[in-house]
């Protein structure tokens, strides 16, 4: 029994020896711009055969209890710091005492990120404003940029074109004349159409190059091409005023042309022509002189200058798109949806109904299609309010119909899964601004040129 009480006391002997050769350790973790303590700091502390792993508390510290005279080498890292490492030796000469030290770690370089704001769809989204400027027209560009027509009291009185990045206006210039509207060719180069004459942008990097072409040549040989693949430009010998055109395709490689479908107004053309039989004898006598000097039918030259210029007659509309190597043709005159592949050839054809009762339905007989994604919609207005209808191209059919926030919108692109507009309230002093829309709907990208989207002499 005497021997036990020996044992535990010359332990309890040791334990005291230790205890008054060690030494508590507060290490600090300090941030060496605003002397503040930082939280959560990882700490790798070896000192002898010894390894001490800990994280630091609120107040940025560590609290050690290490042997004296001994060598302290530690490792402080944190994500929002530089990492610090480094060996002390703590040597004091009263020991049982507290130590402190205090390690500065400096922040790592500030990285500032643009703010970014996805709203759900259907909340409109400002593009671009300006108190100066209002939007006559845009085209959205294959890498995202927009560019812009824009005046700033009348477009009549002087425009400016704008090429702007979502964020601010990379290049702007006045328009050497009257500008009427953007359009974009088969090449996807965006147009200025002027009064007398069209300007082509030509767009590298930041800066904008232009070059006018004459408007009766584009007319004639860009605006009828609507798009192209590899090898073949789809094109049409639309006139607006004559009711009836074929679409063609044209073979870059050996320069031959076919027909692919003929587009006629059955009812409009016999009116068209009737119109020969009521008009006066002098008026006949002109028309028949026309025929023999041009070949062109007299009923036709009766036709077009005065028929057209009546309430009954109506322009032709019958759109070509291209999406994934296959060419849809809207016929609307004979209820048609015509599939074709990439070489103009015949797949089949289905029926469609989405423009009947066009008062009902507020069908504007407008398609636009989707650049990015491929998609078609169907635009259509009900008391002011206008609504995309996204076309079915395997049943012709509507599958779903998105209203618009804003009333008498102007100007409507879609543009990966974006709806883009123009748009000022009504009897306000707001300049007209940009806007978009996120649509419901999350395609991916298609195989779609990027080429004409314009109104002009194409039938679209």
């Amino acid at each position: 029994m005497r021997s036990i009480l020996v044992f535990l006391a010359m332990i309890c002997v040791r334990n005291i020896i230790a205890q008054a050769d060690s030494v508590y350790l507060i290490l600090e973790a300090s941030d060496k711009s605003y002397k503040g303590e930082i939280q959560n700091v990882n700490g790798t502390f070896s000192f002898g055969s010894q390894t001490v792993y800990k994280t630091s508390s609120q107040k940025g510290q560590f609290l050690l209890r290490l042997p004296n005279d001994v060598s302290l080498t530690y490792k402080l890292v944190h994500p929002l710091y530089n990492s610090v490492s480094g060996e002390k030796k703590i040597n004091i000469r009263e020991p049982g005492d507290t130590v402190r030290l205090v390690i500065e770690m400096m922040p790592l370089k500030n990285i500032t990120l643009n703010e970014v704001v996805v709203k759900a769809p259907g909340i409109p989204d400002t593009v671009f404003m300006s108190k100066r400027l209002s939007v006559s027209d845009f085209e959205v560009q294959k890498d995202g940029r927009l560019v812009l027509l824009t005046y700033p009291k009348q477009l009549k009185k002087g425009s400016e074109l704008l090429l702007y990045d979502g964020v601010e206006v990379i290049n702007a210039f006045s328009v050497p004349g009257t500008a009427e509207q953007l359009v974009r060719d088969y090449r996807g180069n965006a147009h200025v159409v002027c009064s007398e004459n069209v300007y082509g942008l030509h767009i590298d990097q930041n800066t904008v190059g232009i070059s006018t072409l004459d408007k009766a040549y584009f007319m004639k040989y860009l605006a009828p091409v609507l798009d192209t693949n590899k090898t073949k430009l789809f094109f049409s010998n639309f006139s607006k005023d004559y009711p009836a055109f074929n679409y063609y395709t044209y073979d870059q490689l050996d320069s031959t042309y076919s027909k692919i479908v003929h587009i006629e107004d059955a009812l409009m053309m016999e009116l068209y022509r009737a119109e020969y039989k009521w008009v006066d004898v002098r008026t006949k006598l002109w028309a028949k002189n026309k025929e023999l000097e041009t070949g062109v039918d007299a009923e036709i030259w009766v036709g077009a200058n005065y028929f057209t210029q009546s309430i009954y007659y109506k322009e032709l509309y019958a759109p070509l798109f291209y999406k994934n190597d296959t060419v849809f043709v809207f016929d609307y005159y004979k209820d048609e949806l015509f599939r074709f592949d990439s070489k103009g050839n015949s797949i089949d054809s289905i029926a469609i109904y989405h423009h009947y009762q066009p008062k009902a339905t507020g069908w504007k007989k407008e398609l636009i299609q989707d650049r990015q994604t491929g998609e078609i919609y169907a635009v259509y207005d009900r008391a002011g309010y206008t609504y995309l209808g996204l076309v079915d191209t395997k049943t012709g059919e509507i599958t779903e119909k998105v209203k618009l926030e804003f009333r008498y919108i102007d100007k409507i692109a879609v543009n990966d899964n974006f709806v883009y507009y123009v748009y000022r309230p009504f009897e306000s002093t707001q300049k007209k601004f940009l806007y978009k829309e996120r649509l419901p709907y999350e395609f991916g990208k298609a195989k779609v040129p990027y080429g004409t989207d314009t109104s002009i002499e194409t039938g679209k």
